[in-house]
């Protein structure tokens, strides 16, 4: 059985120069990193033995299982101490941070047989507005918070919403604009609002570059991915803090104290856990230097392009850049910019592969000339200052073509 040590990487590599490339075989500047990012190099060392060495079922009895079940556990231990929980089974291991929204929504909402109310705001990620909605049509109340024209939720409109025993759900982060949210005035407010009250927070886009921890948001429920920090996608975990009732949302085996049923993805887990290590080990050093990439990238783009708007103001996530280029229809940019080799975002997709008006912007208050002009780029722990200034001039010569 490895040591912690050799599955649980304390301290990150230096970054590497790291490129992909289009269909056209053109080099891309990967920012995108809001959607996925890189898998970190500490992460792929600490999975690997669990593609082969390590592969038994943890809910086995025999040696190979039990192998497999004390890494899973020895890594819910550092999870929780990275997120400041009281005891490690306040973690739950789930497939992502979808599933872990859907667990601390519609588990906690129905819990016990109750139907609790379900209080959110109107810019959360679809995971958690759609679990909101399959709640309120088993019974549920729901009640969906607006936000002003920065995409913020005021603490007092939450509280103003809450009824005895409510469960609320607002991000730490918005995933398209990158605002921060006062998350932990919200928490406070709400909890002091009414009785009973629980608060879940999605810190899948914050976790990164924010602290995100027990004390320092004040809520009941965490949810994180592992593929938003340089780990695997397909794994994430929910933060339950101890006495919030849940009713499980997969069943089957019974599997993590009977909240999540299925078999653990051991490799996964750890992967997870070694990526939430090393962002928070990583954590000045990712502000200052993607955050500089973000902000050279901005600085260059205002002088080449000009008029440029930037979405929303501070305080924003440090790897976030949402903006507008009046006169320049974003699907048409997105995909002049892929053949330019500058993989960016906007709005959400459906499954046809259009771009959809942003439910995001329009909570904003943005009408659809807007929205259809706003870009998402996200910087991520590969990137630095000289990757900024090189999209903004890409994004220059694009956009002065269209013009």
């Amino acid at each position: 059985m490895p040591s912690r040590a050799s599955l649980i990487v304390e301290r990150p590599a230096s970054p590497v120069r790291w490129r992909v490339r289009n269909c056209e075989n053109v080099p891309m500047l990967y920012l995108d990193h809001a959607a996925t990012t890189v898998v970190r190099p500490e992460v792929r060392a600490a999975m690997a033995p669990f593609a082969d060495q390590m592969f038994g079922n943890p809910s086995g009895i025999h040696g190979v299982s039990r192998a497999a079940k004390n890494a899973m556990e020895e890594a819910r231990e550092r999870a929780a101490e990275l997120l400041g929980a009281d005891k490690p089974l306040e973690i739950i291991f789930t497939a992502g941070g979808t599933e872990a929204d859907n667990l601390a929504i519609v588990g906690a909402a129905l819990a016990g047989g109750r139907r609790r109310p379900i209080v959110t705001s109107a810019i959360e990620h679809e995971a958690v507005l759609e679990s909101a909605r399959f709640a309120q049509r088993l019974g549920c109340e729901l009640t969906i918070v607006g936000v002003d024209s920065a995409g913020r939720v005021a603490a007092h409109e939450v509280a103003a919403a809450c009824r005895d025993g409510a469960i609320v759900s607002v991000m730490a982060a918005n995933n398209e604009t990158g605002a921060l949210q006062p998350i932990s005035e919200i928490a406070a407010a709400a909890t002091a609002a009414a009785d009973g009250v629980a608060v879940h927070t999605d810190a899948v886009q914050a976790f990164i570059s924010e602290e995100v921890t027990a004390a320092a948001t004040g809520v009941d429920m965490i949810s994180l991915a592992a593929h938003k920090l340089g780990g695997p996608k397909g794994v994430g975990l929910l933060y339950v803090r101890d006495g919030i009732p849940l009713e499980p949302v997969i069943h089957g085996g019974g599997q993590e104290l009977g909240r999540r049923s299925g078999t653990h993805n051991v490799g996964g887990i750890v992967g997870l856990v070694t990526a939430m290590t090393l962002s928070v080990a990583d954590r000045d050093r990712f502000r200052e230097r993607v955050g500089g990439a973000r902000d050279r990238f901005e600085a260059v783009l205002a002088v080449e392009v000009g008029g440029i708007e930037l979405t929303v103001g501070e305080p924003r996530l440090v790897q976030h850049s949402h903006l507008r280029i009046p006169g320049i229809p974003s699907e048409t940019l997105l995909i002049r910019l892929d053949q330019a080799g500058v993989a960016a975002a906007a709005g959400s997709a459906c499954q046809s592969g259009a771009i959809e008006t942003s439910h995001v912007l329009a909570a904003m208050g943005a009408n659809d000339a807007v929205a259809t002009e706003s870009l998402r780029f996200t910087f991520g722990w590969v990137n630095d200052v000289g990757d900024g200034e090189d999209a903004a001039k890409r994004v220059a010569a694009v956009v002065g073509e269209l013009r």
